[in-house]
């Protein structure tokens, strides 16, 4: 068997093995983060999630297929492992910038959640009040 088509077999199931582990790690501990970005919609927050674990997939194997191909054929076993370490490498890499990007989409979302919680009152306003009337701000009248 040529080693150009050992170096393809063994990147494809490398690289697809990390896309998967990788995917199922953000997948489950990025649920509590997402519900928390949801405001504790716990569906919504599946949801959202199963999306990005798809997209995830779909744009990580998209890569992994379309930078299979090796220019130079793969003659010795020195450069079997040359070839696999960069194709392997630069594969990690794209994972680590997808997980980066999508934190900070998400982290973006939960500090625009956070402003507009702290930007509502907890309590609805009560209506209005004219000035000089007494309200429980107003120190109280002393007797003279």
């Amino acid at each position: 068997m040529d080693l150009t088509v050992v170096a393809y077999v063994i990147y494809l199931l490398v690289s697809v093995a990390l896309t998967v582990w990788v995917a199922r790690t953000l997948s489950r501990n990025g649920r509590v983060f997402l519900a928390d970005v949801l405001r504790g919609n716990e569906k919504l927050a599946d949801a959202v999630n199963h999306l990005l674990v798809v997209g995830f997939y779909l744009v990580n194997l998209g890569f992994v297929a379309l930078y299979l191909k090796n220019a130079d054929g793969v003659t010795t076993a020195r450069e079997l492992f040359e070839a696999l370490s960069v194709k392997v490498g630069v594969v990690l890499l794209v994972l680590g910038v997808m997980h980066l990007g999508n934190v900070w989409v998400l982290s973006r979302i939960r500090r625009r959640g956070a402003l507009e919680r702290e930007q509502t009152s907890p309590v609805e306003p009560q209506g209005w009040t004219p000035p000089g009337a007494q309200g429980p701000w107003t120190a109280p009248a002393t007797g003279r």
